[in-house]
């Protein structure tokens, strides 16, 4: 059976950073999948989030689900400067800890507009899934995670970028 998965690029942080930056992504793939272990330094309300080619504009939207073993809740954003990845919003957790699995679609087709879908857990706080969309035809060629809020990524958090192989 031959491998789907090709790993293009993994950092693991020798220290706290406020962003994670994949760039030069070759567009010899179908879709990408990042794969984040990473843990949070600050306890307010944060988010993972994600950008992609340094867009800042208001071209992201997104919908999501979340639960908490007690509670479950939804959100709907449209026209923000990023998309959530993991966590909306309601840890407040000191180090905080968490993986993810992100699936971009169609990343390098400049026909369409590009669609995320993230899945995040940790065992203490719940689970995410939330659906993105950059709307905006252009090739990913660069993606920046980040926080919403003021947090670090700590120390020891990894993060690996995958490129499916086209079939």
């Amino acid at each position: 059976m031959t491998a789907t998965y090709e790993k293009i690029a993994t950092t693991t942080l020798g220290s706290n950073q406020a962003t994670v930056t994949f760039s030069s992504i070759p567009g010899t793939y179908t879709d990408l999948v990042l794969i984040t272990n990473e843990k949070q330094t600050n306890t307010s309300n944060r988010s993972s989030a994600l950008r992609f080619n340094s867009d800042s504009n208001s071209n992201y939207t997104q919908t999501g689900l979340y639960g908490t073993g007690s509670a479950a809740g939804t959100f709907r954003t449209s026209s923000t400067t990023l998309i959530y990845y993991g966590f909306y919003g309601y840890s407040t957790t000191s180090n905080f800890n968490f993986n993810s699995i992100i699936n971009i679609n169609n990343y390098s087709n400049t026909a369409v507009n590009k669609t995320v879908l993230s899945r995040a857990n940790n065992a203490q706080n719940g689970v995410d899934i939330i659906v993105g969309l950059w709307r905006n035809t252009a090739a990913i060629t660069s993606i920046t995670l980040t926080m919403e809020t003021l947090s670090d990524f700590t120390t020891g958090s990894t993060f690996t970028l995958y490129g499916i192989l086209k079939a």
